[in-house]
């Protein structure tokens, strides 16, 4: 297999943790989105839709978006579990991943995408041209800290976010803490629980990836 990663961007970093809970090593292919590399004519054939990660198979197939890419690892190498246990261990661990995904990752990627100055006609990640919409970076930023609440109720009576075993939905959202402080948005000073539970995650060696 051959791992399509760059070291700046969250979305690869959650494979590379989980990756690393594995333990698991991958041949790994870094891509320099700040050139545009991504958009190069060897790159698309790998991902036409020129964005990472992506996972090459041995056949020469490739696999992309971290679910799928987390999915295939995960039956190929059981242990830790990290998708879930049980049918509904693994249907709550699926519900959260999608709910720090679409409540917390597409937020601050609308914060951060149509705001930073790098990103001009860039908004959205892909091969098309999209323009920066201010508002929605405000918008954005709303939402994360909103949803930073919303983890904090969920972590109050929980160790970890989908309950008791660290799994993705962990993993997806210390991507989504760490990413929000590139662009100064930290957890609220009063969501004590996400703050404990952060403190925790952070100190696990995969955290590191």
């Amino acid at each position: 297999m051959k791992f399509y990663d760059c070291k700046t961007a969250p979305s690869p970093r959650r494979v590379r943790i989980f990756l690393a809970e594995k333990g698991i090593d991958v041949e790994t292919v870094q891509v320099d989105l700040g050139s545009g590399e991504q958009f190069s004519d060897e790159f698309r054939k790998v991902n036409p839709d020129c964005v990472v990660p992506a996972l090459e198979l041995d056949d020469g197939s490739c696999i992309s978006e971290v679910l799928a890419i987390c999915q295939y690892i995960e039956d190929l190498n059981p242990e830790p579990p990290l998708l879930g246990h049980s049918p509904e261990d693994r249907a709550r661990v699926s519900m959260w991943n999608g709910k720090v995904e679409q409540l917390g990752l597409m937020a601050m990627m609308d914060a951060f995408r149509n705001a930073s100055k790098g990103l001009v006609d860039r908004a959205l990640p892909g091969p098309e041209s999209y323009a920066q919409i201010p508002e929605l970076a405000e918008r954005g930023r709303n939402r994360v800290v909103q949803f930073f609440y919303r983890l904090n109720d969920q972590l109050e009576g929980n160790a970890f976010v989908a309950g008791d075993a660290y799994s993705i939905a962990d993993i997806s959202a210390l991507v989504l803490v760490d990413f929000a402080g590139w662009i100064k948005i930290s957890i609220p000073d009063d969501a004590s629980h996400l703050k404990r539970w952060y403190g925790e995650v952070s100190k696990r060696p995969s955290a590191a990836a």
